[in-house]
């Protein structure tokens, strides 16, 4: 208030309404009377004046009408005029009543808190028009209707898709900010009745079937996406038009992205694979997350990567009472560290070394206590591991056990085991440890610490992740090399990854194992044909693809359970629980399977430890007897070039 009171324009303004006041009462009676004003109704103006007027700038000045800055006078100032002209009306109406004006036409009041109102709007919508012509180049013709193609003339031409919510802020801020050199030529937009208006005097030029003819017609040079709910299907659909029509596009992120509600031109960035994955937001069981994570000292194993990370920054949306970060990796442990407390949250404790390293883990579980503990470390490329199969070992299934054994020790409420679609079935080493890594979980159930598994297939973005070498092709000029034409994978976004699995975190059930919902598989031919067309290349004629033969340990598709688990709902609907009919909760059988698992690790370890891939596989498949590893048979390669099929067949030896 203080610094209100300073401001030399609260007063100019204070002066303007008291003179609008004024004239509002005046002019009520001049309404009321049809102009002709006698020296009786002159007596009660100057009666109702001195209290009036001056009571309707207090009311005003409360209402806060003298904090905004009237440059941006907006729909929040129009209600809170229409508030302050209501409250002095009725004070208006009190103040005649206690003082019984003889003659006095109750209408009189309700014409001059109208009057009022229409008058201050109008006033401060008049230096907000002021405002806008002074800064827009286009001077009072900003407000005008001109021919588009006029106004086209000069400035990059644009076209906005989408005549939302999103659509009218990104118009806004195009014809109030000068610095922009953008002229909007138009909207698309798939609802019909919004085809044939206008927003903010643009037309809305029809649905997504015209988009070719509106980029003829009006030399369109760039698309706005301005549909952040648009599906990745809708969203395909209108990039191929608008590459076919040879102009650039950006877009709005998905809805889950801007979480602060704010559209802005800031907000519109080139398009990016993960918007053609555009699945729905993930709806957060927010209370339930918070019940076991408020206030709780949390460990995040592999927290420096890609889901370690991602998950440490949607844990501190949760407010643990401190945060375990624990990574065998300096510089990943550095750098999630810097982030973290870049992000204000300082509770934050930080563990150097390998998880397989008992006696560090152990001090590390005595020191800081955790409640809830998310097991995110592992090594995951599946190629890799099987050229180096003693690592997936020590790492996978020893790294595990210590942790899982550990948490057991000091009594862990809460843990959350990070696993794969790989498991399921496996024919990678990778795979079969993971699965060993489930087992061993559901074996070490009873003792008092909540255990779970949460299974998912691939991450867009994640350490290893295609998109990244797909890229990396596409600007070297190609070729872009997938393994099999019909290679599928499941895909999902870090983000909402990270989000399923603390939201799986939440769940009752001890010892079951939870599969994302990770929509429909996706070709990954298709996805490499999206991403070159994303950047600006046609598949078909300028960058080509090869299709080298699956990798060691590759599967042409990806499974989420297996035939012999009962997979059920949850209360979320994005998570489903498998129930595996192998392994029994019953203690005194369990007990027996931990003892026999126990037994199977140590000779695995041993076996690996003589560093033969053999043995080791062999030693998995009697833990893991679905294990089915692909034999490292010579691979063919075939050549697409110009992507018609009709390259010749390369065999490597």
């Amino acid at each position: 208030m203080t610094a209100q009171l300073k401001n030399p324009r609260f007063y100019i303004m204070l002066v303007a309404d008291t003179v609008i006041f004024a004239a509002a009462l005046l002019g009520a009676y001049l309404l009321r009377f049809e102009f002709r004003i006698t020296t009786q109704h002159v007596r009660q103006i100057m009666v109702l004046a001195p209290v009036m007027v001056p009571a309707e700038a207090v009311v005003f000045f409360l209402f806060g009408l003298y904090r905004g800055m009237w440059r941006y006078t907006s729909v929040v100032d129009f209600w809170h005029l229409v508030q302050a002209c209501f409250f002095s009306m009725l004070l208006s109406f009190g103040y005649a009543f206690l003082v019984r004006i003889n003659g006095l036409s109750r209408s009189i009041i309700i014409l001059d808190a109208m009057l009022t109102f229409l008058l201050a709007g109008g006033l401060r919508m008049g230096i907000r028009s002021l405002y806008i012509v002074r800064t827009n180049p286009r001077g009072l013709k900003a407000y005008g209707l001109p021919d588009l193609r006029t106004w086209l003339r000069g400035c990059r031409r644009v076209l906005i898709i989408g005549a939302g919510a999103g659509g009218e802020k990104i118009l806004r801020e195009i014809i109030e900010n000068p610095q922009l050199d953008f002229c909007v030529a138009g909207f698309i937009d798939d609802d019909p009745a919004k085809i044939g208006r206008a927003v903010h005097g643009i037309p809305v030029h029809g649905d997504i079937s015209r988009l070719p003819q509106v980029i003829g017609e009006y030399n369109i040079e760039e698309v706005f996406v301005c549909i952040p709910s648009a599906t990745g299907a809708e969203l395909r659909r209108i990039f191929d038009v608008c590459k076919r029509c040879n102009v650039t596009y950006k877009t709005l992120p998905g809805i889950g992205e801007i979480v602060d509600g704010r559209v802005s031109m800031k907000k519109l960035r080139d398009v990016d694979y993960a918007d053609l994955l555009r699945r729905e937001p993930v709806k957060l069981d927010m209370a339930g997350i918070e019940h076991y994570l408020v206030g709780k000292t949390v460990l995040v194993t592999g927290c420096g990567g890609s889901i370690g990370s991602e998950l440490c920054r949607q844990l501190v949306r949760f407010r643990p009472g401190k945060l375990v970060l624990f990574d065998a990796s300096e510089e990943k442990l550095f750098n999630i560290e810097m982030e973290l407390r870049n992000l204000d949250y300082h509770d934050l404790e930080c563990v150097l070394g390998p998880i397989q390293d008992r006696e560090l883990t152990r001090d590390a579980f005595s020191r800081f206590r955790p409640e809830v503990v998310f097991h995110a470390a592992a090594y995951k490329h599946v190629p890799m591991l099987e050229h180096n199969c003693r690592m997936a070992v020590y790492n996978n299934v020893l790294g595990s056990r210590v942790v899982m054994e550990v948490a057991v020790e000091f009594g862990v409420r809460q843990f959350v085991l990070v696993s794969t679609d790989k498991a399921v079935r496996p024919t990678s080493v990778m795979g079969a440890t993971k699965r060993i890594s489930e087992l061993i979980m559901q074996s070490l159930g009873g003792q008092g610490t909540n255990f779970k598994a949460v299974r998912f297939g691939n991450v867009v973005g994640s350490s290893g992740s295609v998109i990244p070498i797909f890229r990396r092709q596409i600007e070297e000029g190609g070729p872009v090399t997938v393994t099999h034409p019909e290679i599928t994978r499941y895909f999902m976004t870090i983000p909402e990854a990270a989000q399923l699995i603390i939201q799986a975190g939440a769940l009752a059930e001890e010892g079951d194992i939870y599969i994302l919902e990770m929509g429909m598989p996706i070709k990954i031919s298709e996805m490499a044909r999206d991403l070159i067309r994303l950047s600006g290349k046609d598949p078909e004629t300028e960058i080509e693809i090869q299709f080298t033969g699956l990798r060691p340990g590759e599967k042409l598709y990806e499974e989420l359970y297996t035939h012999d688990e009962d997979v059920l709902k949850t209360r979320h609907e994005k998570i489903m629980v498998v129930r595996s009919n192998g392994i029994t909760k019953e203690a005194e059988k369990r007990k027996g399977f931990r003892d026999y698992l126990e037994r199977q690790i140590e000779e695995l370890c041993q076996t690996a430890d003589l560093l033969d891939g053999g043995a080791v596989r062999q030693k998995i498949k009697e833990i893991v007897p679905e294990f089915s590893p692909k034999a490292m048979a010579p691979l063919v390669r075939r050549k697409l070039a110009n992507g018609n099929g009709n390259g010749r067949e390369l065999k490597i030896a």
